[in-house]
């Protein structure tokens, strides 16, 4: 049966409406929209940081992300150790057991403290490292006093996330997003008040920036701790939290599927990171135009993060309930909506590419190459959107290791050889560096997606 162009739009209409009544996308943009703008809260402090600097001069903004990107490697890490405890939680909650969520809070909350504090050791003696990176003798000069200063928010950075990963698991994902705006506010006024010491504050030029988001991190982990024992959606674990016991084998439990995660996150953001040290080696503006599109380009990755984490909730019920028709459909439900999300966003990297730059920098090469990354970025953004979803549902199934190896596959032996090449061999420079970030991007995203559609067949049968 043919169909003119108004019947085929009709219908295309009719199927996106079916799609938004859908009872598990609706789930999933209920749970997933909080999630999102306190994701997109964290990549927001770290933008405010960059457009601040950035107002200062391009040195002085490459310094702020050189920075950045050494710290991150061991933050991300410990963020994935924290994302264990959304799962167990979440099977402990479907079964109204108390005493297993407040167990499982009390040891994670220790677990994620000792990993963050060792992740802060090795930050701490790593900062002799940015000398030896070949990056521009002036900006590591100013990186290395504002680097020691932000690895000690990695300590309120760990209590944070362990209440969020908490909440996520109980559903409730509106805490977190009051503590995140609360946080960027704060850092917003800080950054002002401090760079140009406004309002009695002292003038610390671009330092401001670093004890900026420093205070609003604390603020963040402090306050998310208080509210978890004194909000009246969280605070029944404050009846048995004095008396559950932290247990090596609750830590162990914990420790296995987190670590394996946190390896998730640090082969991917150091794949970019190690990037963004290639990038360096070509110059500052080229650190800056790498800083800047991916900036924008994490701030749309957070869109589909959310998602992810919304999935991760979703598939956990169901996998405690064995039920894995639902399983599916969820799964599905979440990859059709992170395609339609990051559809948009990648269309408007296309057509906003020119313009987007120019809120970071005034810099014309940095603005111009910017703008080159950004249409790479625009073609890797459905898979990475899908990659993180994906990977979200095999969270939420509690499958850690496949994943695993796929992410080291993908960026470690594909990305970065790939990008040395192409940047170097090929002399692309940092063009070539995105383009094999996309490559790596897409395979993982394959990868994984095949890892759910065979885990749902098995299963199915």
């Amino acid at each position: 049966m043919m169909f003119n162009a108004k019947e085929q739009l009709s219908l295309r209409s009719l199927k996106v409406k079916s799609f938004f009544k859908n009872t598990h996308t609706k789930e999933t943009i209920h749970l997933a929209w909080p999630i999102v703008i306190t994701q997109v809260g964290h990549i927001v402090t770290g933008m405010v940081d960059n457009i601040f600097l950035g107002k200062i001069g391009p040195t002085h903004q490459a310094a702020g992300i050189l920075s950045n990107n050494l710290y991150i490697l061991l933050l991300v890490f410990g963020i994935g150790v924290s994302y264990a405890l959304t799962p167990a939680v979440t099977a402990a909650h479907d079964k109204n057991d108390l005493e297993r969520k407040a167990t499982l809070f009390k040891n994670s909350l220790f677990l994620n403290f000792i990993i963050s504090v060792f992740c802060f050791v090795v930050l701490f003696l790593s900062s002799g490292v940015l000398y030896n990176m070949q990056q521009p003798a002036e900006v590591v000069d100013l990186a290395i006093p504002f680097y020691n200063v932000l690895i000690f928010s990695i300590l309120p950075v760990s209590v944070f996330f362990t209440c969020k990963q908490y909440c996520e698991g109980l559903s409730n994902t509106r805490v977190a997003l009051v503590i995140s705006i609360l946080g960027n506010l704060i850092n917003c006024v800080l950054n002002y008040f401090l760079i140009y010491g406004k309002f009695g504050f002292p003038e610390m030029g671009y330092m401001g920036a670093a004890w900026a988001t420093f205070t609003a991190r604390i603020f963040m982990g402090i306050m998310f701790l208080v509210l978890i024992f004194k909000s009246p959606a969280t605070n029944e674990i404050a009846l048995v939290f004095k008396q559950v016991k932290i247990k090596w084998k609750e830590l162990i439990a914990l420790a296995k599927p987190g670590i394996n995660y946190g390896f998730q996150f640090t082969f991917e953001v150091a794949a970019f990171v190690i990037c963004g040290l290639m990038a360096g080696s070509f110059g500052k503006e080229q650190i800056d135009s790498h800083g800047i599109s991916m900036g924008l380009a994490a701030f749309t990755y957070m869109f589909a993060s959310g998602i992810s984490s919304a999935v991760t909730i979703r598939v956990g019920i169901y996998k405690s309930q064995n039920d894995w028709q639902n399983i599916k459909e969820a799964g599905l439900s979440s990859i059709k909506l992170v395609l339609l999300v990051m559809s948009f966003f990648g269309i408007m990297f296309l057509l906003f590419r020119n313009v987007l730059p120019l809120g970071f920098s005034n810099n014309l090469e940095i603005i111009e190459l910017s703008s080159k990354l950004l249409i790479v970025a625009a073609m890797f953004q459905l898979f990475d959107g899908v990659q993180v979803t994906v990977i979200g549902i095999l969270r939420g199934l509690e499958d850690s290791n496949i994943p695993t190896i796929i992410t080291l596959v993908g960026y470690w032996l594909i990305a970065l050889p790939l990008a040395y090449f192409l940047a170097f061999k090929m002399e692309w420079e940092v063009v070539g560096v995105w383009i094999a970030l996309a490559t790596s991007l897409t395979l993982v995203a394959v990868s994984v997606y095949l890892r759910f559609t065979y885990l749902v067949k098995k299963n199915l049968r």
